[in-house]
């Protein structure tokens, strides 16, 4: 009896005794996060700080709090501590990497639903890209527009007829000189 007692017991307590730990690590990761929330809360009244400055600042220190909790929980459960950081280094980097490649192309397609909605432009329209407001640009006839670029039919002299893919994200950030309907480069208020 005293034999099955004491494994019994010792199933138990391998089970109970991490998970008081973790239980004790949730339990401190609450309290901590309530008392800096507070406290920060009382300097931001004490120095009369705005709350939209204050909102930041909570979310990360709630994040920082979770992240180290979890972290210690994972330690408990046996997980190598150098593991988790390796792990988590190496998908932030990777996170990193893809959201700067991605950003190109995220850029153009938030500025494609721009041109569809705003109109600084519709098809058949002349539009010229300009460097700055006295060098001329690319000029030409737009004859489409998708999600990723919008194609100009070129008509300067050398190059007539031939087709420029401009990416959307270009025509918010150059001055976009634009020439309305199919009668060409004429000045807008004499067009209208």
């Amino acid at each position: 009896m005293n034999e099955t007692f004491q494994v019994w017991a010792n199933d138990w307590l391998g089970i109970l005794i991490p998970g008081g730990r973790i239980l004790f690590i949730i339990l401190m990761a609450w309290l901590i996060q309530r008392i800096l929330t507070r406290a920060f809360t009382r300097i931001a009244e004490r120095y009369h700080m705005p709350p939209s400055m204050l909102l930041p600042l909570r979310g990360a220190i709630r994040w920082l709090i979770l992240g180290s909790a979890f972290m210690l929980i994972l330690e408990r459960l046996g997980v190598s501590a150098n593991a988790l950081w390796t792990a988590l280094t190496g998908f932030v980097a990777v996170a990193a990497i893809a959201f700067f490649a991605a950003w190109s192309v995220l850029s153009n397609l938030l500025c494609a639903a721009l041109i569809f909605t705003v109109g600084p432009f519709r098809i058949g329209d002349y539009v010229e890209v300009l460097e700055s407001a006295e060098k001329p640009g690319v000029k030409g006839r737009v004859v489409a527009i998708n999600m990723l670029y919008t194609t100009l039919e070129d008509i300067s002299e050398g190059n007539a007829g031939a087709l420029l893919q401009i990416p959307n994200s270009l025509f918010f950030q150059k001055i976009i000189r634009r020439w309305r309907g199919a009668n060409g480069p004429l000045p807008l208020a004499d067009n209208e």
